[in-house]
């Protein structure tokens, strides 16, 4: 039983382990792009630069988001001991998961409501709500924070 436990463990490091770093990849192929766009904009007189500029940063932002999500399942699924994680160390990662969720739709957001302040003002309403929706996130993460911490520790 145990020789199953440890082949179990050691695939899903694995599988985590490739998962982490083909997202890895793909988010720095997502930050190549976005600055090999910038560089076509810039030497390239019939495009916009600051449009390049706007996909660039929504480019960059998700790459990041995306890349920080590697991180973190490299750091907790692959590298982090195997054993019973303690209901602390299961909410703090929940935590840093929905941390990041949450400032990658912020920022994402903020992109949109700069770009959509360019072109139609109509269109504002959409990444308006996106950035609702971030804010909500962060009030639940609080209000988590506050329902699920060790009173000991106050």
């Amino acid at each position: 039983m145990n020789r199953i436990k440890k082949l179990f463990d050691w695939i899903g490091r694995f599988v985590f382990g490739f998962i982490s770093l083909s997202l890895g990849l793909i988010s720095l192929t997502m930050i190549v792009v976005a600055l090999w766009n910038i560089w076509i904009s810039i030497h390239q007189k019939d495009l916009i630069v600051i449009k390049a500029l706007l996909d660039a940063i929504g480019l960059i932002v998700i790459g990041m988001a995306v890349f920080d999500v590697s991180k973190f399942l490299l750091e907790e699924e692959v590298f982090h001991d195997t054993g019973k994680k303690s209901p602390k160390h299961q909410r703090e990662t929940l935590l840093k998961f929905l941390i990041i969720i949450a400032i990658a739709v912020s920022l994402e957001s903020l992109v949109f409501i700069f770009d959509a302040g360019k072109k139609d003002i109509s269109n504002l309403i959409y990444p308006t709500f996106l950035l609702i929706a971030a804010v909500f996130v962060v009030v639940g993460l609080g209000i988590y924070q506050k329902l699920t911490r060790d009173e000991r520790s106050i």
